[in-house]
């Protein structure tokens, strides 16, 4: 006898799945509910169509209800909303424009995501307030700008908070950004997203950083943002992007076993706590391998595999999901922005002991034309585990942040990094890849052939020595710093004190290592300044 699968939520995880699962069973009876008007399409395509860079709005439909049909049989009812899960009875309650009814299954999923989320805020039912995360959403935005030169606030910095920004400003829409945080893009240390807020910038967009909206204050043509700082800002709308919420209800009201935020609880199946029920997508929580812990990841790429997993296991295909590092990409103006992993910040909070390092390689052979520099960091740990990565540059940003999230789910260590065999040509990178490096650095430190002093760590009774040549030290440097070039280094020992700790900085770290081991070599107590001038700059701005 054939299977009932009901799927309630038709984008990431519930289209995956359903279409999984009828290249699985052609004889199993598959039905979608989705309360909305749309089902697979690419809500990570919102901003660029109202940017205008995605012009077809058909182009972010993946999959209409009658492709479905034609090539899976799958049953989709759009505007079908499921109101209450009957486990003892196996059904579902579901409103449609044609009443309520029930739907009977034999295996239920879960795949409800989640919602924007904004916090209680004075003011906030304005309806100039909106968010971006569904189609309709996107469509009253449109419809919203269509006036005369329309001003726009966007509240919060992440993903869909930068890319809505960038996308406003190439409609040539006058925008300001209020981010919580001292730095845009929470996912990144604060080191790391300067760039970020200064891109921003150069498009022309206000930023706010560390600021908080106190109250919303309606005005005849707009709205008035107050911030905790007591700064007004006006705009004619306001897109709210401070975070989702999980649309969990469904599950809570049926008694099915959810965290304390209220994301659904799966294990490595994806199966809930009720044995004929699953989950994915954004709805539930999931393992975070770096902390051997539980988290939740609203990402596209880890509810397509969940919905995948789902459909193998109800079709009896032993297949588990291991978790994810959250590994992520955004565009914004010139620059790419890539992280996978803990941040640095989340390591201290947590109490978890760590080392990093910087590096800022060209993303291309330097000598070819059009190369540009990353900055990177890396994470991990003393025996070798990696736990993060940050990574930005105008280009050849998201090859090296996938490289090193490979790396990491496959559990390699930091220093194995620089032993992966990565293509190369002059235009794409150098002999020795970007990742490659970070592996050496992360070798040298690990084996203790080098010893790191990061930039807001240098000891005071510390001697600075620059390595740079006279014309780069001209253009900036650390205070207080003595300056002696690599290539004079070894004929001027006799000016350095043995009995003085050294740091050696350069511009990016490479020949500060090369004068460490010189001077170690020749009986100093020294160390490198991790990512040079260009780290310590950044840090002291």
């Amino acid at each position: 006898m054939s299977k009932k699968i009901v799927i309630i939520g038709g984008v990431a995880a519930g289209a995956s799945a359903a279409a999984r699962l009828r290249r699985l069973d052609e004889n199993a009876k598959i039905i979608l509910l989705e309360r909305g008007k749309y089902v697979s399409y690419a809500n990570c395509g919102l901003p660029y169509h109202i940017g205008g860079v995605i012009e077809d709005r058909e182009d972010l439909i993946v999959t209409k209800p009658e492709k479905f049909l034609a090539w899976f049989n799958i049953d989709v009812r759009v505007s079908s909303e499921v109101l209450s899960i009957d486990r003892q009875n196996k059904r579902v309650l579901v409103r449609s424009s044609g009443g309520e009814y029930f739907e009977d299954y034999d295996n239920l999923v879960i795949a409800t995501g989640a919602r924007a989320f904004t916090p209680k805020t004075e003011g906030d039912d304005s309806n100039k307030i909106c968010h971006l995360w569904t189609m309709s959403d996107m469509d009253h935005i449109i419809a919203e700008l269509k006036g005369p030169s329309p001003k726009v606030m966007i509240v919060g910095g992440g993903f869909i908070g930068l890319e809505t920004a960038e996308n406003l400003r190439h409609r040539g829409i006058e925008v300001s950004l209020v981010q919580r945080s001292g730095h845009v893009l929470p996912v990144f240390d604060e080191e790391m997203a300067l760039p970020l807020a200064e891109e921003l910038k150069s498009m022309g967009v206000e930023v706010f950083l560390g600021r908080v909206v106190k109250k919303y204050e309606d005005t005849p043509d707009g709205i008035v943002a107050v911030l905790d700082n007591g700064d007004r800002i006006f705009s004619n709308m306001v897109i709210s992007s401070t975070g989702v919420k999980p649309n969990s209800e469904l599950a809570l009201n049926a008694g099915i076993e959810c965290s304390k935020d209220g994301f659904i609880k799966v294990d490595s199946h994806m199966r809930t706590s009720d044995p004929h029920i699953y989950a994915a997508g954004d709805v539930v929580e999931i393992d975070d391998p770096v902390f051997n812990s539980r988290t939740h990841i609203p990402l596209a790429g880890p509810a397509n595999k969940q919905g995948r997993v789902v459909a193998d296991n109800i079709a009896g295909i032993d297949s588990s999901y291991k978790g994810t590092y959250g590994a992520s990409v955004v565009k914004l103006g010139k620059l790419t922005a890539a992280s996978v992993g803990a941040t640095e910040k989340r390591l201290k909070a947590s109490g978890k002991k760590y080392l990093k390092i910087y590096i800022h390689p060209s993303s291309s052979a330097s000598y070819y034309p059009g190369a540009g520099r990353m900055d990177m960091k890396l994470i991990f740990s003393e025996s070798g585990d990696i736990y993060g990565a940050q990574i930005i540059g105008p280009k050849g940003v998201d090859k090296r942040i996938d490289t090193i999230a490979q790396a990491m789910f496959n559990g390699s260590k930091a220093d194995e990094l620089g032993k992966l065999e990565l293509s190369y040509a002059p235009p794409f990178s150098s002999a020795k890849d970007p990742v490659n490096y970070l592996g050496f650095v992360a070798s040298n430190v690990l084996t203790g052939k080098s010893t790191l002093v990061q930039a807001n760590e240098i000891p005071d009774s510390a001697l600075i020595l620059d390595v740079r040549e006279p014309s780069e030290v001209a253009n900036g440097k650390i205070p207080n710093s003595v300056n002696i070039p690599l290539g004079q280094l070894r004929g001027r020992l006799g000016e350095l004190d043995k009995d003085r700790f050294i740091v050696a900085s350069c511009q990016v770290g490479l020949r500060g290592y090369l004068a460490e081991r010189i001077l170690k070599q020749n009986g100093f107590n020294a160390a490198n300044l991790s990512g040079g001038y260009l780290t310590w700059k950044a840090m002291n701005l």
